[in-house]
């Protein structure tokens, strides 16, 4: 592994978590019927997490020598609730694919520190992906 296509990947992610970001502020605006507070509420929490693994991954883009990416990842369109949280459910199953991945070849390129954080974006991850889950399971069609 090499040091530009680590970088390259990370930017991916990068525009990824800065995708998320959006996504979640707009399906939180977009939110309606009886449990409109609740999944607004929902959202806007998981946009902090989402924050912080954009922040790391800036940082560490520039560390590398980098320039970090800021066009965001397309926010897939939503009408109802459940297409939201179907959305939201994809990202964060792809989100924690791509970071097992990552953290594949951060230890590839050796920086270990690298490895750790993205392990812990896995979990971070991982957690969202199986709340959604969760909510979606006796959501309405």
């Amino acid at each position: 592994m090499n040091k530009q296509t680590l970088i390259d990947h990370l930017n991916e992610d990068l525009a990824g978590e800065l995708g998320a970001i959006i996504q979640y502020i707009t399906y939180a605006a977009k939110a309606t019927g009886p449990y409109r507070p609740q999944l607004s509420a929902f959202f806007l929490t998981e946009v902090a997490d989402e924050q912080l693994h954009a922040q790391y991954l800036a940082n560490k883009i520039v560390a590398l020598g980098g320039e970090p990416a800021t066009q965001p990842r397309p926010v897939p369109p939503a009408r109802t609730n459940r297409e939201m949280l179907e959305a939201v459910l994809a990202a964060e199953l792809q989100a924690g694919k791509d970071y097992t991945k990552r953290a594949e070849e951060a230890e590839a390129y050796g920086d270990k520190g690298l490895v750790v954080q993205l392990e812990d974006m896995v979990r971070d991850e991982s957690g969202h992906s199986e709340e959604t889950e969760r909510m979606l399971r006796d959501w309405p069609l």
